[in-house]
């Protein structure tokens, strides 16, 4: 989805944003994510990020195995984060959104803040490329992608829009994939964490075929 605001490099970006940790939550580059939104301090974060203005939220996975406290979990040092691009009230108290990736982050501190969510000094520098749309998608080995793709869908007897599929760049091809994945938290943070999409592209193919490796040994149901 194309966004009003530019984003051409670190600069465009505030150094310090609010982090939404959420387990299982990818979000990247130019990708769509919907949000249903109704912890209070989430709901606070919403309103401070349009009253700032830049309406940026930083999707982050909490990191379970080196957390001492369910109430604030420890954090995956990498992130993407977000513009919201679409926000409508439930009339019940929630914030139904959808976040526009921008660009990914890696944390370099957590601030001391009043807010009742949690905040972080970030560094977009590592990854400059994702402000550069499409980019290295003539690496991507589509035709394996879609393999992968089409023997994950019959072994869970899925259907998809392949008309879509078939007309997508191969950007949010393989971003949309992976966001939509159903695999666990360090698959998904592999995923975001690769350099380029080529190899978050073979990640994904990799992952699937594990996964479909697995089930047919365990002889586990299709997904419902």
């Amino acid at each position: 989805m194309p966004i009003n605001a530019e984003y051409r490099g670190p600069a465009d970006l505030p150094k310090v944003i609010p982090v939404f940790p959420l387990p299982g939550a990818l979000l990247l580059p130019r990708g769509q994510m919907p949000l249903n939104i109704f912890e209070p301090r989430y709901l606070q974060m919403v309103d401070d990020a349009f009253r700032d203005g830049h309406r940026l939220i930083g999707m982050i996975q909490p990191d379970v195995t080196h957390s001492q406290s369910n109430e604030r979990p420890a954090l995956f040092k990498v992130g993407c984060v977000g513009r919201i691009t679409q926000l409508a009230e439930s009339g019940d108290g929630r914030y139904i959104l959808e976040l526009t990736g921008v660009a990914r982050f890696r944390i370099l501190d957590e601030k001391t803040v009043l807010t009742p969510y949690r905040q972080c000094q970030v560094d977009f520098s590592p990854f400059l490329d994702d402000f550069i749309a499409r980019k290295g998608e003539e690496e991507v080995d589509r035709k394996a992608l879609l393999e992968a793709l089409t023997q994950f869908l019959k072994a869970n007897q899925l259907k998809v829009d392949w008309d879509g599929i078939e007309s997508a760049p191969n950007e949010a091809l393989v971003n949309a994939l992976a966001m939509m994945s159903p695999y666990g938290p360090a698959e998904k943070q592999a995923l975001l964490e690769a350099p380029n999409l080529k190899t978050r592209a073979e990640i994904l193919i990799a992952v699937t075929e594990m996964d479909l490796a697995k089930k047919q040994t365990s002889g586990d149901p299709p997904l419902q």
